[in-house]
């Protein structure tokens, strides 16, 4: 931004802007070009940095499980891909009586199930059926793993366009109606969307 910009965006005089930029670029908080334009410094990197080292994932994604159940009435998981399995990382279980119950760490098929398909969908990018996966953005299963169970599901992609997992709700099947997985799959892709930016960046 130039200076007419921020103090503009600020609100403040030129001068004080000067005097607060001088601050920030002596610590590494902005930096200044050539052109006069100034931009982040390399202090604001270290401390994203740190942050993420600090950040436990399930800090960002329980909260979105808790939603999703209070939404829905339903289970919610969150799904990452292990070899050919699929491993339960996150989990809140409906608070009804009768409900698809799994605990954290479970594994399962990966090329079975909703979340087992969202999370296959990435790993291939020529096939046609993740092709319609991807396009669509959620998949829904219909007693694909078990009979009596129903799902459906999203991809969790952080801000660098990298897959991070599967946010799924699951259901007992006869609960699991037209109308029940169309507002599961908008409250899914709202929170996925929600995601975006929080998660720390991928290790791989």
């Amino acid at each position: 931004m130039t200076l007419t910009e921020i103090a503009n965006a600020t609100d403040l005089y030129k001068s004080t802007v000067l005097r607060l930029a001088a601050s920030l670029e002596a610590d590494g908080f902005l930096v200044r070009g050539t052109n006069r334009l100034f931009r982040p410094g390399p202090e604001l990197w270290r401390l994203g940095a740190l942050y993420q080292r600090g950040l436990d994932l399930g800090d960002l994604i329980r909260p979105s499980l808790h939603r999703l159940v209070e939404a829905t009435g339903e289970t919610a998981s969150f799904y990452i891909a292990e070899g050919d399995e699929r491993i339960c990382l996150y989990r809140v279980n409906s608070p009804r009586s009768v409900r698809h119950h799994l605990e954290e760490g479970h594994r399962l098929p990966i090329d079975r199930g909703a979340a087992g398909r969202v999370l296959t969908a990435y790993r291939d990018s020529a096939s046609t059926d993740g092709k319609k996966v991807r396009d669509r953005g959620f998949y829904v299963s219909i007693g694909e793993r078990d009979r009596e169970v129903a799902a459906a599901a999203v991809p969790v992609i952080d801000v660098h366009g990298q897959l991070r997992g599967a946010l799924s709700v699951s259901a007992i099947r006869s609960r699991f109606d037209a109308d029940a997985r169309k507002a599961a799959i908008l409250v899914l892709k709202s929170e996925a969307k929600a995601l975006i930016g929080l998660l720390p960046a991928s290790e791989r």
